[in-house]
């Protein structure tokens, strides 16, 4: 229900991942095989003598100096940019409000409910119940339009139909108390809690 790019999330984390298991490999290789570490010795001192005179062969005219550095300067900077920008992208779509209507009395203004209201009102009625491991309730805006996501984490055993409809029942209760329907998403997922945490025995 957010805006996340989680497809690019996902390809930057796997990039990250296997740069990380390429450096492990390489640091285990060259603390256990001596031919590796020859070979690394060999590959960086030539890399290293490359760049020297890469930056030899860029300096200012008449001055010392490579003006590489303002080029590396400037990508740091465009770098530095684009993070910024990806980080921002992150978790877009939460609204604080779940109802903004105008005074139905004809004085000037809106009147607004928070989102908090339905969230604690639903977490609570949910938080006690021995058949789910979490709760999670959160409001988004989709298309213009505040709309709650209701992700609950049943324990083994529980019939996901008969769960959603009495989380049903809650939302049409709660759309009765707010005075507005509201657009719901009810994700019934499972998680290391589900799995493995066992229900409250009542007798």
């Amino acid at each position: 229900m957010t805006s996340t790019p989680r497809v690019l999330n996902r390809i930057l984390i796997g990039l990250l991942g296997l740069a990380l298991i390429a450096i492990g490999v390489l640091l285990i290789l060259l603390a256990t095989v001596p031919a590796v570490g020859v070979w690394w010795h060999i590959w960086a001192g030539g890399v290293l003598s490359y760049w020297l005179d890469l930056f030899e062969r860029t300096q200012y005219p008449g001055r010392p100096g490579s003006w590489l550095w303002l080029v590396i300067c400037l990508a740091q900077v465009l770098v530095l940019a684009l993070m910024v920008a990806w980080i921002a992208q992150q978790g877009k779509g939460r609204t604080s409000l779940i109802v903004t209507e105008e005074d139905p009395g004809g004085v000037p203004g809106t009147i607004g409910i928070g989102g908090g209201v339905p969230e604690q009102a639903l977490r609570a009625a949910l938080a006690d119940r021995p058949d789910l491991a979490g709760v999670t309730v959160a409001t988004y805006e989709v298309r213009g339009e505040p709309a709650l996501k209701i992700r609950v984490e049943p324990r083994q055993g529980v019939a996901p139909h008969a769960l959603a409809a009495e989380i049903s029942a809650l939302v049409e209760a709660l759309d009765v108390v707010i005075g507005k329907r509201t657009p719901v998403l009810i994700h019934i997922g499972s998680g290391t809690r589900s799995r493995f945490g066992r229900a409250e025995r009542v007798r």
